[in-house]
């Protein structure tokens, strides 16, 4: 018996096999997010904190902070701030290989309705929500009053 029709079955069905690989699509992009430079200056009000991050997507999709909750508050909401002006967001888009920055005097989170007054040296737990990737859970620390990342006091 010949070995030439298994050879040429094998053949046949590896180019079949191959042929399939090259007509499939490539994954599509997605967003690769992570949280970084996460602080709440300790709050001077018994009800009211804002809070300051940063989210960086490496990947190739954009995506868009849709929420943000904590247990340490009753509400928190996401505020943009143009020209001095402060306004409530209900989402804010965080492009491709792109990141979405909340810092002290822009883009910002007010935690509203606080069930306890944060102090120095205590973190507080937040989950941020995306319309695409899963949610994100980030340990925020309590830093002083006054503090300022960029010279951290």
């Amino acid at each position: 018996m010949s070995r030439r029709p298994a050879v040429l079955a094998t053949a046949a069905a590896l180019a079949g096999a191959l042929a399939l690989a090259g007509c499939s699509k490539p994954a599509p992009a997605k967003a690769e997010l992570s949280v970084s430079g996460s602080y709440m200056p300790q709050p001077v009000s018994a009800d009211m904190a804002a809070g300051f991050l940063t989210i960086t997507n490496k990947g190739g999709a954009k995506d868009e902070l849709t929420s943000v909750t904590s247990a340490a508050a009753g509400r928190v909401t996401m505020h943009s701030t143009v020209g001095g002006a402060m306004r409530e967001e209900s989402s804010f888009p965080i492009p491709a290989h792109g990141r979405l920055v909340f810092k002290s005097g822009g883009n910002h989170l007010m935690f509203e309705q606080l069930r306890h007054r944060p102090k120095q040296g205590q973190t507080v737990t937040l989950k941020l929500t995306f319309a695409a990737s899963g949610p994100l859970t980030v340990r925020m620390p309590v830093e002083s009053a006054t503090y300022h990342p960029s010279t951290g006091h």
